[in-house]
């Protein structure tokens, strides 16, 4: 088992008020699953998505990543952990506007003082991956919305991630650039063998998961609580 949750609690105090976000999540993800966990906004899910990628931890129970307990690891092992074994995909792409597509690929292996010739060619090969090697020396303002979530996800395989994380990855895109940059993830998934956990509230971007976890009021549901559209 990759991933394991078990009895997950996370609360928020906002001023004197306490917002209970996670009530005592329970969930297995095994080496390989694509899966997409749905939620209305407020239910949960992306407070759940920030634990797995150890962007925080719980206030109670265990979740345990490949035999290792982050909510036990300080905040240098998080990062480090972060660092090395998730890739971040999210909906506000994240580029740094004054990088090239190609610089803003190669900008996470600076920090792992990798060197520069090898930071170029493993770059150059993930936009080659990405399906946007044509476009590496344009900067995020000369790219479409769809060309710089391609280059995001070309940034998030650069440490090869044992994990894919995206949060909304489709929410700024046209419909047919949110198409096909699910068909690339789904490929990363298939070709690849990576795991994939997608964050949405969209049940067309769920249906290219092998499996849908539903989340509302912070706890796990076999069915969802709205009626999909």
């Amino acid at each position: 088992m990759m991933l394991k949750l078990q009895n997950v609690v996370k609360t928020y105090h906002m001023g004197k008020t306490e917002v209970r976000a996670l009530r005592g999540v329970d969930l297995d993800i095994k080496e390989g699953e694509f899966v997409a966990i749905m939620g209305r906004s407020g239910s949960g899910k992306s407070t759940l998505m920030h634990l797995i990628g150890g962007l925080d931890q719980p206030d109670d129970g265990s979740l345990v990543f490949n035999d290792r307990d982050l909510s036990k690891q300080s905040r240098n092992d998080l990062a480090e952990f972060r660092g090395q074994r998730i890739g971040f995909v999210f909906q506000s792409f994240n580029l740094i506007p004054t990088l090239t597509a190609l610089e803003n690929v190669e900008l996470p292996m600076m920090y792992q003082r990798i060197a520069r010739k090898e930071r170029l060619r493993k770059a150059q090969r993930l936009l080659e991956l990405a399906g946007i090697a044509d476009r590496a020396r344009h900067r995020p303002a000369e790219l479409s919305g769809g060309e710089q979530q391609r280059v995001a996800i070309a940034r998030a395989l650069v440490n090869d991630p044992d994990l894919l994380l995206a949060d909304e990855p489709t929410g700024n895109l046209d419909s047919k650039s949110g198409r096909q940059i699910m068909e690339l993830i789904r490929t990363l998934n298939e070709e690849r063998g990576m795991t994939v956990i997608v964050v949405t509230h969209d049940p067309a971007i769920a249906r290219y998961a092998r499996r849908t976890i539903h989340i509302f009021d912070g706890e796990i549901g076999s069915e969802p609580d709205w009626e999909e559209e």
